[in-house]
């Protein structure tokens, strides 16, 4: 006499890259013992999709399937296994099989986790700063430096379920020239190197240098501006006062010229002389009587 088993479980976590297909067998059981195959889908908060086969009526029925991408692998008469072509983020569930036969139930349980490989970028910012991206990776991505920073973690999380990881690492050391981001993920590990710029050393004295240049070369201008303004003025004072002596000098070959070629002047001093003469001449006369 056969003993009847109760029930078997295995489970299994399986973890899928986004957009490949996968195939989730049933338990390995001689389908010429198996009276039903039973696939439970069960995804996040939606109603579960079940998927049935009765072996000894080769009949098939769905409830609450609508995804056209999870379908029987072959005819479940031949092999009940569940085909995803392609995984998508919203696959992510538990999905299990159950054979029935006379020996008993068998259930084999997969907890599908989908997983997205991130976009691994590497750059440099100013101050001798590097920043490394893990972009939208499912799950999140891990960090590290060579050599090690200064380093500062953030996390951005998308309505996928995707999340973003960007970690800023800044270096005072100026002998560190040569810097490596390694980022580890389910789906695979990358490293990038980026030489750090020498120019992008800073220092305070630079950063107050370049802030107050400006100011300088207004001050500078304006300075320049002014002097030539006291100048101009000067220049314009020297000019306009009267020099003592030039008028009374300019004037005096005029006054020369006047009283020698000006013919009344010469008449005007020759009667003059005649008078003068003949007076003098008068008075030896009154004199001698």
């Amino acid at each position: 006499m056969m003993k009847l088993l109760t029930s078997v479980t295995v489970n299994t976590s399986l973890p899928v890259l986004v957009d490949t297909k996968t195939v989730l067998s049933c338990p390995p059981i001689l389908l010429t013992n198996v009276v039903i195959t039973i696939w439970e889908i069960i995804l996040g908060d939606k109603s579960p999709c079940i998927r049935t086969h009765r072996t000894d009526k080769d009949e098939v029925t769905d409830t609450n399937c609508t995804d056209k991408r999870m379908t029987w692998l072959y005819r479940p008469d031949q092999i009940p296994a569940l085909q995803i072509d392609p995984v998508a983020i919203t696959h992510e569930g538990y999905y299990r099989c159950t054979v029935a036969g006379p020996f008993g139930n068998f259930h084999h349980g997969y907890q599908l986790r989908v997983l997205v490989a991130p976009e691994v970028t590497l750059f440099q910012s100013e101050n001798r700063t590097a920043v490394c991206k893990a972009v939208a990776g499912r799950p999140a991505a891990r960090i590290s430096w060579t050599p090690e920073g200064d380093c500062v973690p953030a996390y951005e999380y998308w309505g996928n379920g995707t999340v973003t990881v960007q970690s800023t690492c800044h270096w005072a050391d100026g002998n560190v020239s040569i810097v490596s981001c390694s980022v580890f993920h389910e789906t695979g590990n990358w490293s990038r190197s980026i030489e750090l710029n020498p120019g992008a050393k800073t220092s305070k004295t630079l950063i107050i240098l370049y802030s107050i240049l400006p100011i300088f070369i207004l001050v500078f201008v304006g300075f320049i501006w002014l002097l030539k303004i006291i100048g101009c003025r000067k220049y314009k004072l020297k000019k306009t006062e009267p020099t003592p002596g030039v008028e009374e000098d300019e004037m005096q070959p005029y006054a020369s010229y006047t009283e020698k070629s000006n013919p009344l002047y010469d008449t005007t001093n020759r009667v003059k002389t005649s008078q003068l003469l003949q007076s003098e001449v008068d008075g030896m006369n009154l004199h001698t009587l």
